[in-house]
């Protein structure tokens, strides 16, 4: 039996081209020092619906996830954040679920102190929206964007692209008849404030199939990717290419609404990663806002895990990024 062991063993590392002294091919190191690729670089002025973008430079922003989802929870992590980097989020985005109110407590309060809300709002099966099932609950965010009053960036079910969301989302043609069929009704309840925002990710324009669902140019405000080292570690510019190509054909700012560098990586690799996020953004100046996913989602492995804070090297890199000016605009 042990004799048979080592035979099979033996095979194995001969099959997968290794001997026993010898670790297995690894996928080459990317490069993240060649100057980054400017693709996008139209410089505006944008139409961008009431959240204007600015004429130089990006806004900053992130999710942070609370240790608890309150009030109290929600103003403690972006607080303790803005503590590290030494400066106020201008963006910060919060998910809500299709029945979930905009116009919390701790929205109406970071909206006090100046920033500007990305609401990432997890609407429902499109087919049901467009059967008129949700009306009211739509009517009722509508109303409560409105009264918040302050311009608003709304991403209406972000990354609808994804494959584990087609039993939802049905097709291309049906998430944009809901979106035209959503956007109508907020003009009736004359909620006005808000910037719509497009956002597939970038895996779906590697793929092939994020353009599908684009409503058009005269229904999105911004259009916005969401891009993540994670299973692949490649430069961000690599990574949002095919939607890069895509977005600088259209007179649209461009958000980055998530991005991270997974924790499988290494913490040499993520600051090095960072640093090349930071170039690659500035290389394409119709890149008007990012937020970074500052999170570890309870279950997921380090190729999903993207919080910053902890990581020394990481998390200076990011601190250089919150402190170039660039993304302190005017």
């Amino acid at each position: 039996m042990r004799k048979a062991l080592v035979i099979l063993a033996a095979l194995t590392m001969l099959l997968s081209g290794c001997t026993k002294d010898e670790k297995p091919p690894q996928p080459p190191a990317p490069d993240l020092t060649s100057a980054p690729s400017g693709v996008a670089v139209n410089q505006g002025p944008f139409r961008s619906g009431p959240v204007a973008a600015p004429a130089r430079g990006a806004l900053f922003g992130a999710w942070i996830k609370p240790d608890a989802l309150t009030h109290v929870g929600r103003l403690a992590a972006v607080d303790s954040l803005q503590a590290d980097l030494g400066r106020p989020l201008k963006i910060v985005n919060t998910y809500r679920r299709f029945e979930q109110m905009v116009g919390t407590p701790s929205d109406k309060e970071f909206l006090a102190r100046g920033a500007t809300l990305m609401v990432s709002w997890a609407t429902g099966d499109n087919r049901s929206i467009l059967d008129g099932e949700h009306d009211d609950l739509i009517r009722k965010q509508a109303r409560a964007v409105r009264k918040i009053k302050e311009p608003v960036l709304l991403r209406m079910r972000w990354e609808m692209d994804r494959p584990n969301l087609r039993a939802t989302m049905w097709s291309g043609e049906d998430y944009i008849a809901a979106w035209k069929y959503v956007r109508a009704i907020f003009a009736q309840e004359r909620a006005t404030n808000v910037s719509w925002v497009w956002c597939p990710t970038a895996e779906g324009f590697i793929r092939g199939d994020a353009p599908a669902f684009y409503p058009g140019d005269d229904q999105v405000d911004w259009t916005c990717v969401d891009v993540y080292a994670g299973e692949r570690f490649e430069p961000i510019g690599d990574l949002m290419a095919p939607f890069l190509t895509w977005a600088a054909a259209r007179p649209k700012p461009i958000v980055i609404g998530e991005f991270g560098v997974a924790k499988a990586w290494g913490s040499a690799g993520r600051a090095d990663w960072l640093k090349d996020a930071r170039r690659t953004f500035k290389a394409n100046p119709q890149i008007k806002a990012i937020a970074y996913f500052e999170s570890d989602p309870e279950g997921n492995g380090p190729t999903k895990q993207f919080q910053l804070t902890g990581d020394t090297a990481a998390f200076r890199e990011f601190h250089r990024m919150a402190k170039d000016p660039w993304f302190t605009p005017r």
